[in-house]
């Protein structure tokens, strides 16, 4: 922090500059009393009597403070009165001289202000007493002596006052002493009030000495009450310091705590120096900082000597060393090398933990010192301060996490938004505002195959690439899960695709952890502003969509383009259809069939559903599955396609003809605990065999990298129904993981199925996936069969039951009846429950051009 101007400062040694010409006025004005005045000594036993008084009424000196310096009240004008009255002028200044001398020596004071004290009390008394020579002699206790007394007091009272502004206004400017003249009011009307209080005892006296018995009475009951009031003066001023700080500490805006606090601590504690020191922690640096009375602003440095402020944060107590509080020798060797007097140093406490140091230097004027009494307070107001501290820096982080990812600390969804809507608001001509949306690709298979400590590190390396590979006016942050944002303004949308570029290339360097190098790919989303939306809402959606179709691009990145978005809005637009579709009993169930490759015998049929929309005519499967599961309705299109196998597996039953079914499940199916007893409920209802229904799973649904999916697994297998992993082979998982799973069916995907023919690698993976599978005891379908030329591989590697169009398409059920009885030939040796059929293609509506991927579904 820069430190501000100060106020004049210079040596206390000026002083002798006023000093000697005032020690030489008293000289001076001291001789001429001695040889004007006849009888210049006067009653020996008063003069000592009052000079007793005199030092006592010294010594009761209430502190006034100004800058560094300290001027006081006293009732020294009572005796002050007395003397003039009872004793020689001469005597007067020897008298009074001698008990300033001896106050002085008491309160300790440096040679300069110590013979100043005492050169301005000799000057001003007798430059009073030479007033008196001027003025008629005294006779009785009339208005007259009052008058004369009167005057011989206020010129010693204003003889003082110019001595002291002038000595301040040498050592610390005019500003200072100006100051000082400024609230001096009080002293001449303090000085007026002790006048007549010693006229009336003078009077008192000349009546009757006796009235001394009264007067000492009284003088002691005053002294009592007075000692209360100031007891409960100073408990008020430390309540309405400790008032007032607590105050601002809590109306300060964040981050200026210490320049609201330091400076009332320094006043509150009456002390030169109020030193805060944090040490560094986390995002927050060291702080050290110094109030100080000359300086309005705050300093950078520390009077506190550093082997105090380490015993007191090291220890974790208060330290304290001066006159009046004593301390070990060390510390005190400490304090005067550093030209300090006393210290009070107290750790801020936050719990158990010390976060910091509190501490203040020097009680004002040389004749002040800080007492046991002023510990406590001090660590009254530390605990304050270290519970002000600690809450701001506890919103600071509240805030601070609020809006930062706490993984790899950066900027979350809603500090990006923030950003975003600023950026909008302020863009300038001839620039846009690009959003580059990085999904991490394939994270999750590093979570299931190395564990989520491993894709953390994969996310925070990511984190740390983006960061210090973007450029320095971007914006980094995790959107959430493996999505990354980087906000940045650019001149066009293809410097944006550049820089989405040149940033993946970043990204995709391998990545090292411990033993282990990973590969870790993401594709990129772009959107601008203003071309592909207004504000961050439509932007961030835009992205997201962009990022989604990145996946089926060559380069990994794409730009938006309003036909992302259509797909998207068309999936919305069938939520309610889809709702009053499932209402009216709309949707449709297909059935394709499962056939030994050997005998080509019928073993079962897949249920896929199928939606005709009256407006937008047949509607993907994909996409209606996926406005299911986003609006709630899966569990209802799931018993819908189960219900629809179930009575048409009864039926075929019933007909001596009983064929197994299988239907689709959702991944989120298997998180619904209900599920498995409505399924009992359904079996029971329609009165058909568990054994003839099989729940397909994708891979991905039932091989997650956790144990959700087990439980219901589970509960299903005991139930009696067969579980089966579709479209095997299109994750990361191996066969090996299956083992701890209670399925009884291995799904090869169609796409290593057509690919048998004509890539040795499909091949290759197709036999591991049947060897393996029949050595742990499952069943193999094969998906996607289409040629004849498949039809022999696969019974070549020992693969005994397959799906696809060289059998039959999808069909619904009127079709499907009919092609059994057109298919089907009828074989005596057979069971009459088996079916033989021979592979001719279908007709009509489900006619796919050969090669292309059967529509997913339910």
């Amino acid at each position: 922090m820069a430190r501000r101007q100060r106020s004049p400062r210079r040596s206390a040694d000026l002083a002798w500059f006023i000093t000697a010409p005032l020690a030489l006025v008293t000289v001076i004005w001291s001789t001429a009393l001695s040889i004007l005045i006849d009888e210049p000594v006067g009653e020996w036993l008063i003069a000592a009597i009052l000079l007793l008084v005199m030092v006592v009424t010294e010594g009761s000196m209430l502190h006034f403070v100004i800058r560094r310096q300290s001027f006081g009240v006293t009732i020294t004008e009572i005796p002050l009165v007395l003397a003039l009255f009872y004793l020689p002028p001469l005597m007067v200044v020897v008298v009074y001289t001698l008990a300033s001398l001896i106050t002085q020596v008491r309160r300790k004071l440096s040679p300069a202000k110590f013979w100043f004290n005492v050169a301005k009390t000799g000057a001003a008394t007798s430059l009073a007493c030479m007033l008196l020579l001027g003025l008629p002699p005294m006779e009785g206790v009339g208005p007259g002596t009052w008058g004369i007394l009167f005057a011989a007091v206020s010129t010693i009272t204003l003889a003082t006052l110019a001595a002291v502004a002038g000595v301040i206004t040498l050592v610390h400017g005019w500003q200072a002493g100006r100051e000082m003249i400024r609230t001096a009011a009080p002293n001449l009307i303090t000085a007026a009030v002790n006048v007549s209080v010693g006229l009336i005892v003078l009077i008192a006296l000349v009546t009757t000495w006796w009235s001394v018995v009264l007067i000492g009475a009284l003088v002691g009951g005053l002294l009592f009450v007075y000692r209360s009031y100031a007891q409960f003066f100073r408990q008020h001023r430390s309540l309405a310091g400790m008032y007032d700080l607590t105050r601002a500490m809590s109306e300060s805006q964040d981050g200026a705590i210490a320049d609201a606090m330091l400076g009332r601590v320094r006043a509150l504690m009456q002390a030169e120096y109020a030193t805060l020191w944090l040490p560094a922690q986390g995002r927050h640096p060291e702080v050290l900082l110094t109030a100080r009375v000359d300086d309005p602003g705050l300093l950078d440095f520390a009077r506190t000597p550093s082997l105090v402020r380490e015993r007191a944060v090291g220890q974790r107590r208060t330290i304290a060393a001066g006159n009046r509080l004593g301390g070990e020798e060390s510390l005190r060797v400490a304090l005067r090398a550093g030209s300090a007097k006393d210290v009070i140093a107290v750790p801020l406490r936050s719990g158990q933990a010390v976060i910091g140091s509190l501490e203040v230097v020097n009680r004002l004027s040389d004749s002040s010192h800080f007492l046991p009494s002023d510990v406590q307070i001090f660590e009254t107001i530390a605990a304050h301060v270290a519970v002000a501290l600690e809450n701001s820096r506890l919103v600071d982080r509240l805030r601070h996490d609020a809006h930062h990812d706490g993984l790899t600390n950066l900027p979350n969804r809603r500090r990006i938004t923030a950003a975003l809507e600023e950026a909008v608001r302020v863009r300038a001509p001839g620039e846009v505002i690009a959003v580059l949306l990085f999904d991490v690709d394939a994270l999750r298979q590093v979570n299931e195959s190395l564990g989520h400590a491993a894709g953390d590190k994969v996310l925070t390396e990511v984190a740390t690439r983006l960061r210090d590979s973007a450029p320095a006016a971007a914006l980094v942050g995790r959107l959430g899960g493996d999505e990354f944002a980087v906000t940045l303004r650019v001149e066009s949308a293809d410097a944006a695709l550049e820089l989405a570029a040149q940033l993946r290339e970043q990204i995709r360097d391998q990545m090292v952890f411990d033993s282990l190098v990973l590969d870790v790919d993401t594709v990129v989303g772009v959107v601008v502003h203003p071309d592909h939306g207004s504000d961050p809402a439509t932007l961030l959606q835009r992205v997201d969509l962009a990022a989604t179709a990145a996946k089926s691009t060559p380069d990994g990145i794409q730009l938006f383009n309003p036909a992302l978005e259509s797909r998207s809005m068309h999936r919305l637009g069938l939520a309610g259809d889809l709702r009053n579709a499932l209402d009216n009993g709309e949707l449709e169930v297909y059935f394709q069939p499962k056939v030994t490759l050997g005998e080509r015998r019928l073993v079962g049929v897949e249920c896929l559903a199928r939606w005709e929309h009256p407006a937008h005519g047949a509607v993907a499967p994909e996409d209606f599955v996926a406005v299911a599961e986003h609006t709630g309705q899966l569990s209802r299109l799931t018993e819908a396609v189960l219900r629809e196998g179930l009575r048409r597996s009864r039926d075929w039953t019933d007909a001596e003809h009983p064929l197994a079914v299988a239907v689709n499940l959702s991944s989120r199916t298997l998180t619904d605990p209900h599920f498995p007893a409505r399924v009992q409920e359904l079996l029971t209802e329609y009165g058909v065999a568990p054994e003839l229904v099989t729940f397909e799973i994708k891979e991905a649904g039932v091989l997650d990298g956790t144990d959700r999916p087990v439980p219901i697994l589970r509960r299903l297998r005991d139930i009696g129904v067969r579980l089966s992993v579709d479209d095997f082979g299109t994750g990361y998982s191996s066969l090996s993981h299956l083992r701890r799973l209670p399925v009884n069916e291995v799904k090869v995907d169609q796409s290593f199925v057509q690919g048998m023919a004509t890539d040795p690698v499909d091949l290759a993976i197709v036999n591991a996936v049947v060897t393996l599978s029949q050595q742990f005891g499952l069943a193999v379908v094969a998906e996607g069969v289409e040629s004849e030329l498949t039809l022999e591989l696969l019974q070549d590697i020992g693969c005994e039951i397959g799906q696809g169009f060289l059998f039959s398409r999808p069909l619904p059920y009127e079709r499907l009846e009919a092609w059994f009885g057109a298919q089907a030939e009828s074989e005596t040796p057979l069971a009459p429950d088996v079916r033989r059929l021979r592979a001719v293609p279908a007709t009509g509506a489900e006619n796919w051009p050969s090669g292309v991927r059967r529509p997913a579904g339910i």
